[in-house]
This record gives structure tokens, sequence and C-alpha cells, in this order.
């Protein structure tokens, strides 16, 4: 989702790559559901472990910033950038899988996630400096 996000708002003014301490291989559908909403297409998308960063070439060295939307991936990032001047940030999160009984109580704990995610990347990036449509 934050990589969507990212990348809808922000364009290509920053490379963004998401990724977890697990590959979970297959992305929420409810996530696929709130960014299809604001017009960002996950469905296409995977997500990768920072393992699979590394064995692709994306090595963390080679970012300026890590957020963390998780204690966990926070703490692997933190062991994996020790070495190297990287910031690394933890934006707490609300995680929205297991919330909510209803398909509609479920959206809405996804758009209170995502819509966070919105609020943290404007007051971390400013205005988005993609056109909106």
């Amino acid at each position: 989702m934050a990589e969507g996000l990212m990348k809808k708002f922000y364009g290509h003014r920053a490379y963004v790559q998401s990724a977890g301490v697990h590959n979970d291989l297959e992305i929420d559908g409810f996530a696929i559901a709130v960014c299809a909403e604001m017009g960002v297409e996950l469905s296409r998308h995977r997500s990768r472990s920072f393992e699979e960063m590394k064995q692709w070439g994306d090595d963390l060295s080679g970012f300026d910033l890590v957020i963390c939307l998780s204690p966990a991936s926070q703490r692997l990032a933190l062991e994996l950038t020790r070495n190297f001047h990287v910031d690394v940030e933890y934006w707490a999160m609300l995680d929205p899988t297991g919330l909510g009984e209803t398909r509609e109580a479920k959206l809405a704990a996804y758009r209170q996630t995502r819509d966070l995610l919105i609020t943290r990347m404007i007051g971390k990036f400013g205005e988005p400096t993609e056109p909106q449509t």
C-alpha cells in the first residue's frame, strides 16, 4: 500500500521499494480495494522480503531512508543497516488485518490505515508533486 501511494503522490521524485520481514506473496484484497478507490493499482504488486531485495540487488545500503511500519520490520532494518549511513524511521500503523466483522467494517479499517499513511507521507515529504485525478 505504502509503495503504491508514494509512487502516485511523488512519481519518480524518489526511488521507492516496499519490503517486509516476510514475503507474503499476495497483496491483501482489502488493501487492493482501498487503494483502487484512489486510483492506485496494487493488483499486480508483489510483496517481497528484505532478503529478496538484497538478492535482487536492492541492498539497503543504497537507500537514504527506510520507513518501517511494524516493530519487527524496524528491528530488522536497524540490524541490516547498522554498518551504513541510512536513516530508519518507525511509523506506528494500525494493522487492519483481522479487524472488522463485515466487509464494510474491514474496508473501513483499511481506509483508516491508508489515510494515516497519506497523512504521514505528506507530513514527511510535503504535498504530492504528481497531479491527483
